[in-house]
């Protein structure tokens, strides 16, 4: 089924805004048997009504399920790439293998993984290939299950703290699902509300993805994982507290202040919780059907603001937006942006973007000096003169858009393909020199730098590239970055 989403932001929403809506997704605990009830007493809906039959004997609980599920799909991971390893056989194998265990997962697992497939220089390119064809497999709850956890988060009387909340969730992913919703004063809601045990599953889910990439350290990546396994748990885990996203809401609020360029909802508190976020309805139309509504002119202005939207926190604040999906955001008619989804944010140390700077001029004036200062600022440690030059082809595939003064697509060096290839040519010539650890803070900054690039695609802009981004650094100064994050709430 699909789901046109004009404002939740919700990351379930993906390329072809496809969501798992129907009843056979629903997670249903084989205990339960469901039944028409005669109304709900809300609005005088009809409801789905389960009624609590007895258990089996012994009769595992469904995280225990899922846990075994995971962990089973991480074990033949580990047996088919000691196998191959054994028998010779090829990394594409492997790749295969990876991702038919976690193509039958659904919940944080399948996040992780697509995350996983946004950063082409952390994976072998087999298995970034693989994992880029998974597609978001969320089930969205059902009424009775919104009901209960809706009770548990705003007390047995929630349904009388709104005038009217829709039945069937908006848009649903790996972590929740949003409802459209109407406050008793009238403004139009979008209610984010978390499933049921999510700490446990992440937990879980984590554990097992740990084991997965502790594999290919094993057994001789070019990409040493831990560190950025450490940031992508962190992230999974303050994306389930929602009080914190609504604080990562309003530090941006801040920032932009009055922009016109962008539009950020606004938090009810006394309708949101830990696990439910209650937030303004943001009208607007997705990319991809913007696209074909705009013109050349309207698409380069629409990346324009993207560009801005992204990367202004980023060089004034040291904060940046880590999930640039598709979802996360909507156009206003103006061609401003509606960006939503504030539960994967990333504060970096001042140094790690005079860094990112500091690289771009040396890429620029190609000196080689300046290149190793702006790794070692980022926090890459003891690399070789060989491992600088093959992290350098990376570095100049991802900043070639910005080094050159003229309009031009993005396409011209950023397309999909010669992305893959040069990847692939990075991770080969890494394993070849021994590998390398990647900083935890690269994760969010490439990841950030890849999605973006997916967007300027998909709107066939063609932008002084260069021009932007000079305009937004020409006055960058460490001691003014310091002291304009000291000021707001992060």
């Amino acid at each position: 089924m699909k789901v046109r989403g004009q404002g939740s932001g919700f990351r379930g929403q993906e390329d072809e805004a496809e969501s798992s809506l129907t009843s056979d997704a629903r997670p249903q605990s084989p205990s339960l048997k469901k039944v028409r009830g005669q109304g709900s007493g809300f609005r005088g809906q009809e409801e789905d009504v389960d009624f609590l039959q007895a258990p089996e004997p012994h009769a595992p609980s469904p995280s225990l399920k899922r846990y075994a599920k995971v962990a089973g799909a991480a074990a033949r991971v580990g047996v088919g790439v000691a196998g191959n390893r054994l028998s010779g056989g090829g990394t594409e194998r492997e790749a295969a293998l990876f991702r038919a265990a976690l193509g039958g997962l659904k919940g944080p697992l399948m996040k992780v993984a697509q995350l996983l497939a946004s950063l082409p220089d952390f994976l072998p390119p087999a298995y970034a290939a693989e994992l880029a064809t998974l597609q978001s497999q969320a089930p969205s709850m059902g009424w009775p299950f919104v009901r209960r956890r809706m009770a548990a988060e705003l007390g047995p009387d929630w349904q009388a703290q709104f005038a009217s909340f829709e039945k069937q969730a908006a848009a649903a992913a790996s972590l929740g699902q949003v409802h459209r919703a109407v406050a008793l004063d009238g403004q139009k809601l979008a209610c984010k509300l978390q499933y049921p045990d999510m700490d446990s599953v992440v937990e879980s889910d984590l554990r097992q993805l740990k084991f997965m990439l502790g594999l290919l350290d094993r057994f001789g990546g070019a990409v040493q994982a831990q560190d950025a396994y450490d940031e992508i748990a962190d992230r999974l885990r303050e994306e389930l507290d929602y009080g914190r996203e609504a604080r990562n809401m309003a530090v941006y609020e801040s920032i932009y202040g009055d922009a016109p360029w962008v539009h950020v909802p606004r938090v009810r508190p006394e309708l949101s919780s830990r696990c439910l976020l209650s937030m303004s309805w943001l009208e607007g139309e997705p990319l991809l059907e913007a696209v074909e509504n705009r013109s050349q002119e309207e698409r380069n202005l629409i990346a324009t603001n993207m560009f801005r939207v992204w990367y202004a926190p980023f060089y004034r604040y040291g904060v940046i937006h880590g999930d640039p999906h598709l979802g996360n955001y909507t156009i206003c008619p103006d061609n401003s942006i509606n960006l939503m989804d504030f539960g994967c944010i990333r504060v970096f140390k001042p140094t790690l973007v005079q860094a990112v700077i500091l690289m771009f001029e040396a890429l620029r004036d190609n000196n080689q000096e300046q290149i190793v200062e702006a790794y070692r600022l980022w926090g890459f440690e003891k690399l070789s003169k060989e491992t600088v030059e093959i992290l350098t082809i990376w570095a100049r595939f991802i900043y070639a858009p910005l080094l050159e003064d003229r309009v031009r697509p993005i396409s011209e060096t950023n397309d999909t393909r010669k992305g893959r290839t040069i990847a692939g040519e990075v991770y080969r010539a890494l394993k070849a020199n021994g590998g390398v650890t990647i900083p935890r803070e690269f994760v969010m900054i490439d990841r950030a730098s890849i999605g973006l690039g997916g967007v300027f695609l998909h709107l066939r802009a063609e932008v002084n590239w260069f021009q932007a981004f000079n305009e937004m650094v020409e006055d960058f100064s460490l001691d003014a970055l310091r002291e304009r994050q000291s000021k707001i709430p992060v």
